[in-house]
């Protein structure tokens, strides 16, 4: 299997077996979460990486529903408590996992570097490449840590709706929902169908291949490229924050920055102020 730099933001699963063998291994964090789920706590207690602590996307990797959005940033102190149980320490390195491809592990990548973690990794392919290379899981829960990491909020950049809207009108804002959403043939969850005008249809299921791992930098670069975001400013949403963390992390492996618009279009669709595009134009 592939090994990354040291300064990527992923893991490959052969590089982390190294390093759970090590003398100070990384906390391992399962993000397992399926939307319209209420947890995926009973698929990581039949069967998770062994020593990981489960980490609920729903109830301590974002706020309560609401006017900002289906998963509106975290309370930094519902944040701190669910990654201090887990033994997340600034000081210790952090790899979080999902079934793969990452979608839900992006959020957790993104929201400890947006507290101030300096050492988070995303495990490519998740789950399903461990299961693959043949290694053990467990159903063995680890006791409760005591980590001593302490959430600074605001690390990383993040857009408001009016910023969003002034940001679309000047720069590249990528939407990473499915092309059919993006383009308001189907709305399955949100109040209306569309996507922000001047937004840039750019699914996150074409970072990945077709096992779930993500493509090489340089394809990914490849495709950023071909949508101007090597030339420009790039802010990404979704459907609620979360998937755009995805295409942020995945960005980041093409060595390329995004802004993160945490409400996406869960908080902007709920506004009847808010113009509304529809088809395969940005608009």
């Amino acid at each position: 299997m592939d090994s990354f730099p040291q300064d990527s933001p992923l893991i490959s699963v052969t590089d982390l077996e190294t390093a759970l063998a090590s003398p100070r291994p990384p906390v391992l964090l399962d993000i397992r979460f399926q939307l319209g789920s209420t947890s995926s706590r009973g698929e990581y207690e039949a069967g998770h990486l062994p020593g990981a602590h489960f980490v609920d996307l729903d109830a301590e990797l974002a706020a309560p529903p609401g006017s900002a959005g289906r998963h509106p940033l975290p309370d930094p102190e519902v944040l701190g408590a669910a990654l201090g149980r887990a033994g997340v320490s600034a000081e210790r390195a952090v790899v979080v996992y999902d079934a793969g491809p990452a979608m839900s592990a992006a959020r957790a990548w993104w929201l400890l570097r947006w507290a101030g973690h300096p050492d988070v990794r995303v495990l490519d392919g998740g789950l399903a490449a461990w299961q693959a290379a043949g290694l053990p899981l467990s159903s063995e829960l680890p006791p409760g840590e005591a980590g001593d990491f302490k959430p600074v909020p605001g690390l990383l950049p993040t857009l408001d709706a009016d910023g969003v809207a002034a940001f679309a009108r000047t720069a590249l804002l990528l939407d990473a929902r499915a092309g059919e959403r993006y383009r308001g043939e189907v709305e399955p969850i949100d109040a209306k169908a569309g996507h922000i005008p001047g937004a840039v249809s750019a699914p996150t299921t074409e970072n990945v291949g077709p096992d779930g791992r993500f493509l090489p930098a340089a394809a990914l670069a490849a495709r950023f490229a071909g949508l101007g975001a090597d030339t420009r400013e790039v802010a990404v949403y979704c459907g609620s924050g979360v998937t755009a963390a995805h295409q942020i992390l995945a960005l980041e492996v093409a060595g390329l920055s995004a802004t993160l618009y945490p409400g996406s279009w869960s908080e902007w669709s709920r506004d009847p102020q808010r113009p509304v595009a529809t088809g395969a134009q940005p608009g």
